[in-house]
């Protein structure tokens, strides 16, 4: 794609900068059933509460240096001295609560795969396993949390799960594709609709 088409592009409002337009054109709404893209979405997803989406972008490759590539069975195994080198990395969010629930999230996600054979298998029942196709004309219009992301944040930290509100969920449900959110007047709706 030509620098021309990616700033002529009609696409959500939101994708404006060199990081997120990327992220936007390519991987946003795009269907995951990946075992280690859903953990890094669950990390990526829970550091970002309280920030930013473009902050976590910017740190991205560095989550995935410091967490082994997104592997929940070596973060699972995550000691004290691993926190302490992960508080002291400037190229991550140095938040200790955070951080811990990264390691016990990887130590359910494990026990989430025992369960349903993967993580996979176990998301996509909350939206009757294919994508939701929405609608939405303005940003305005896109909800902040709804009935599906309530039941998977229920569920989720009924398992031991944190940082996995309602809100965080449904953020996470758009990031992989659970449900697709791309105005209709964006380049991505159709060509995700299908």
């Amino acid at each position: 794609m030509t620098e021309n088409q990616q700033i002529t592009r009609m696409r959500c409002a939101w994708a404006k900068s060199e990081l997120n337009i990327p992220y936007h054109d390519e991987e946003w709404g795009v269907p995951v059933h990946d075992e280690r893209k859903w953990f890094e979405f669950l990390v990526l997803e829970g550091a970002q509460a309280g920030l930013s989406w473009d902050t976590i972008l910017k740190k991205r490759a560095r989550y995935r240096e410091v967490f082994d590539g997104f592997d929940p069975e070596k973060v699972a195994r995550y000691d004290k001295k691993k926190v302490r080198e992960l508080l002291g990395d400037a190229g991550i969010i140095r938040n200790r609560l955070k951080i811990d629930a990264t390691i016990s999230n990887a130590r359910t996600f494990l026990e989430v795969q025992k369960e349903f054979g993967t993580f996979d298998a176990y998301i996509w029942r909350f939206v009757g396993r294919q994508p939701k196709q929405n609608a939405w004309k303005t940003h305005k219009r896109l909800p902040a949390k709804t009935t599906e992301s309530d039941a998977l944040s229920k569920d989720l930290q009924k398992r031991g799960f944190r940082f996995v509100g309602s809100t965080i969920c449904y953020a996470l449900m758009q990031a992989t594709g659970m449900v697709n959110d791309h105005l209709v007047s964006c380049f991505r709706f159709a060509q995700l609709k299908k």
